[in-house]
């Protein structure tokens, strides 16, 4: 199916979906930044949307603040639901089907909030491409019957930034900033300290210049993927990386050569 095909019966389905109040998985992420402004477009009269965001321990506190701008951009009701996995110790020890454990707590969160607000149809952005990786979390999306109108009408990554981009979305360009115990080995104690470390790290070396980055922590070593086009720029700047990371209590500092990839926490599975 070609991309305006798949456009044409997307506006589609979020034109049934409007017709009503609904409730939408808000990250600020491109895909949910996408489904939010085309709700916004095919709205009709009075109904409500609700952009729902999760506050966790495991995604970056940047994810909350660019959620809170995009909705003020599209200006909907945003609503912030707190939530810390790690009470749940099958979670706190990064299980294979950590992913699955997290997407069904936050779901369930999400479900009741909905029947408090009389909502019966709940959205989220998982895309075309979602469904070809490891993603267990996608289990519990279907077990508890959210939509997910981007993957059903099979919109891939690409085609969901340039529908975003065609509707303005401010984040259209934003890089992807998944769960932070996606940087941890499975089987590794996930501890908020260590989480902290990272996400600091991070935004360290963002501000570095490398937009797209993972910084995996695997024990004393941090492994730094980033686009193999950028090592250049990298070794240039490595004495100014490697000193800062230690400063920040990262004892060995590594540039991972097959680069960014997501996911390769799981290549082993």
């Amino acid at each position: 199916m070609i991309y305006e095909e798949k456009k044409k019966i997307f506006y589609k389905k979020m034109r049934e979906y409007t017709r009503q109040d609904l409730c939408i998985a808000f990250s600020g992420g491109v895909d949910s930044s996408l489904l939010l402004m085309a709700a916004k477009k095919w709205m009709e009269g009075e109904k409500k949307i609700y952009a729902v965001t999760f506050d966790t321990m495991l995604h970056p506190s940047c994810d909350l603040e660019t959620a809170r701008k995009v909705a003020r951009e599209a200006g909907v009701i945003h609503e912030v639901i707190y939530l810390n996995e790690l009470e749940q110790a099958q979670i706190r020890f990064n299980p294979v089907n950590r992913c699955y454990l997290c997407k069904k707590a936050l779901f369930q969160r999400l479900k009741d909030f909905a029947a408090q607000k009389g909502v019966s149809v709940i959205l989220e952005g998982t895309n075309e491409d979602d469904l070809h990786v490891y993603r267990p979390g996608l289990q519990a999306i279907r077990e508890l019957e959210i939509l997910s109108p981007l993957a059903d009408t099979g919109f891939t990554k690409e085609e969901v930034r340039r529908l975003a981009g065609e509707l303005g979305v401010s984040v259209a360009s934003r890089p992807s900033t998944p769960c932070l115990a996606t940087r941890l080995p499975y089987g590794a104690e996930i501890k908020p300290e260590i989480l902290e470390q990272i996400a600091r790290g991070e935004e360290f070396l963002k501000n570095a210049g490398f937009a797209v980055v993972r910084l995996r922590l695997h024990g004393d070593i941090a492994r730094i993927e980033i686009p193999c086009e950028q090592f250049p720029e990298f070794l240039k700047k490595r004495e100014e990386i490697a000193e800062n990371l230690k400063n920040m209590g990262f004892s060995y500092i590594t540039l991972d050569i097959q680069g960014f990839r997501s996911g390769s926490m799981d290549e082993k599975l």
